[in-house]
């Protein structure tokens, strides 16, 4: 058989009807069933072929044009092959990254991805689960667990397989940063820098994210004997009005806080814009630390101190966590290690430590950021409605 022979385009648009398992199996020599399951999407079930069998079945496949109709593998299955995922909105880079994490691990897996937006909405949560349950995914990646809504209950109630990724609650399997760390690290930064009196923007009280980052960062400075009073603690949305309007009435304070640490980026550069407003310098008069590490963050013209979360990391082990339960596999919650860059938003005009001269090569620019390892809360600044957010 010339294996060099093109492949034959069949389906509805050549008028050729397409070709079935049946004729594969007539040229292989096989029985139809060997077939399914050398073409199979499971590797479990693939396994089950002769090496030599499923090379030979797999070729007569592509040489016939043959197209796996995925209805009719539903059918035959009970599995559609693709996972649900909801985010507040994938305008937010920290969420389209998340989200290109779990669309690769999903692919690598054999699966697709359907993805909607919620706002960050409980009635479009409802709404969206349910339009995704309807194209029958097999299971949910879930972006915006909130812990004022019952949507992760009741999906739970009904059984549907599902993974919380970047936000947790309690007693579900997510897949998320190490929030209450990353606040630390944002603490000891500030802490071994000498700043003794700062102050928080926390973000939305519904998100675990801002909740465990805030806490993170008030444990750290209440153990060092530096207590973070109520009043220095504001709420916000996770965007930039939401951080500049609850830092604007945080710099009002008296005597006002030489550091603002705000439970992500997007809020971090309207605290920035807060601090140039009441005519201060970031980095200088006010120290600004961020969360999340987005890429805008180092090439600010004051480039932003932040926590830097694996973003796509996190969707990879979500989808792969998800799978894994499909598969029959225990679903196991994950917290990725987080780490802080320190910028010039809390190192001043002070240059970071250089790297040491190489002998040869081009001469480097100076690295500008530096790896450091390791209630109720005010709401503010809420004006038009920006939906989601981490």
């Amino acid at each position: 058989m010339d294996r060099q022979a093109p492949r034959a385009e069949t389906g509805p648009q050549t008028g050729r009807p397409p070709v079935t398992l049946a004729q594969i199996a007539r040229q292989a020599g096989v029985h139809v069933s060997t077939v399914s399951r050398a073409l199979s999407l499971d590797d479990d079930v693939r396994d089950g072929v002769a090496a030599e069998t499923a090379t030979l079945i797999r070729g007569l496949a592509e040489e016939l044009g043959y197209q796996r109709d995925p209805a009719g593998a539903a059918l035959r299955t009970g599995r559609s092959r693709m996972l649900g995922v909801l985010v507040p909105r994938l305008t937010d880079i920290v969420l389209a990254t998340i989200y290109e994490g779990i669309d690769a691990a999903a692919s690598a897996a054999g699966y697709h991805t359907v993805v909607a937006n919620t706002g960050d909405d409980p009635e479009m949560q409802q709404r969206r689960a349910h339009a995704l349950l309807a194209r029958r995914v097999d299971g949910l990646v879930l972006g915006d667990a909130r812990s004022d809504s019952g949507l992760v209950a009741e999906l739970a109630r009904q059984r549907i397989p599902l993974v919380l990724v970047s936000r947790r609650l309690p007693g579900r399997v997510s897949v998320t940063t190490d929030d209450v760390l990353g606040g630390r690290l944002a603490a000891e930064h500030l802490l071994g820098l000498g700043h003794r009196r700062v102050a928080v923007v926390a973000g939305e009280p519904y998100a675990s994210t801002g909740v465990e980052r805030t806490q993170g960062f008030l444990d750290a400075f209440a153990e060092a004997g530096l207590p973070v009073p109520k009043s220095h603690v504001i709420g916000s949305a996770f965007d930039v009005p939401g951080g500049r309007a609850a830092t604007d009435h945080l710099l009002g304070l008296r005597p006002r806080p030489t550091a603002v640490f705000a439970v992500n980026d997007f809020a971090a550069i309207g605290a920035m814009a807060a601090v140039r407003d009441a005519g201060l310098t970031v980095g200088r008069d006010v120290a600004v630390v961020g969360y999340n590490d987005v890429p805008l963050a180092a090439a600010l013209p004051v480039p932003l101190t932040s926590v830097r979360s694996p973003m796509y990391r996190m969707g990879e082990v979500a989808a792969t966590t998800l799978v894994n339960m499909l598969n029959g596999k225990p679903g196991r919650s994950r917290r990725l290690r987080p780490a802080l860059l320190a910028r010039t938003s809390t190192l001043g005009d002070a240059p970071p430590p250089q790297p040491p001269e190489r002998p040869t090569g081009p001469p480097k620019p100076p690295d500008t950021s530096r790896t450091c390892s390791l209630s109720s809360v005010r709401v503010v600044g809420r004006g038009r409605k920006v939906p989601g957010g981490v």
